[in-house]
């Protein structure tokens, strides 16, 4: 017979488990609520949530937050189209022809080892401090993980199915856009959820250090500068949740569009 605790403690898991991702986002909050208790020196370092959210009030009303934020994601999303474009390009003609793979691989190899900060000087003196540069940093960042990906994705295409093509006499157009690009779609789907990310980020990163234009990088340098620790945690918070939203939405679409995997 099934004991008292072991049901109570099912009951009790079975209650915790819509909640058990906010447990650890409550606990910090308490925590970081009672730092900024402890003294006047705690109080500027881990600001009072109340004042946190007086300020958060404060950036809503007066449009800058929104107006960061769409300068942010315009910014992103102009370097991942960019970028994802030039790198699924890339990335196919290295796939699709080994001539191709000799001659561009070892550059590109050689050019993905250097970290974008590194690319940071040569940029700015190439293009000066504006949002072309900006532009520029975010789609190295989504260039990249597309050409792996998709280079990975056509090496990994089944051969009978272009076997069958071959048989069926399809032309090389018709064999890129109905046989290798559907057989490789799961790898340029996690190139583009790897690009997603690195664009985002470097949209952050790119505005910090170029400081050009509006932008939640630029908000948060300018609140840095004004000792605002509240909207400097906004703007943190800002980029958090910006991001998890973007990957939540590309997930649900990427299995949506995938769906037949689970049927092969």
């Amino acid at each position: 017979m099934e004991r008292q605790s072991d049901i109570s403690i099912r009951r009790f898991s079975a209650i915790a488990k819509p909640v058990k991702g906010w447990i650890l986002p409550v606990a910090l909050l308490v925590a970081w609520e009672l730092a900024s208790k402890q003294s006047n020196a705690y109080a500027q370092a881990f600001v009072p949530l109340e004042k946190i959210g007086a300020s958060l009030l404060e950036v809503v009303f007066s449009g800058e937050l929104f107006t960061s934020l769409l300068a942010s994601l315009g910014t992103a999303t102009t370097g991942l189209l960019v970028g994802g474009a030039a790198g699924l390009s890339v990335g196919s003609l290295m796939g699709l022809y080994p001539p191709a793979d000799k001659l561009i691989g070892p550059v590109f190899h050689a050019v993905r080892q250097v970290p974008l900060l590194g690319w940071i000087p040569l940029i700015g003196l190439w293009f000066g401090n504006g949002s072309l540069a900006k532009t520029l940093v975010v789609c190295l960042g989504a260039f990249y993980p597309m050409v792996l990906n998709t280079y990975e994705g056509l090496r990994n295409v089944e051969k009978n199915h272009l076997e069958a093509g071959e048989v069926l006499g399809v032309s090389r157009w018709q064999s890129y856009r109905y046989i290798l690009i559907p057989g490789a779609l799961p790898f340029i789907f996690t190139g583009v959820f790897h690009a997603l990310a690195f664009s985002w980020i470097s949209t952050v990163g790119s505005e910090l250090l170029f400081s050009a234009g509006p932008g939640l990088g630029g908000l948060m340098q300018t609140a840095q500068m004004a000792a605002r620790m509240d909207i400097v945690i906004i703007c943190v918070a800002s980029i958090g949740v910006t991001g998890l939203l973007m990957n939540f939405v590309f997930t649900g679409f990427s299995r949506r569009l995938l769906r037949w995997r689970a049927t092969r």
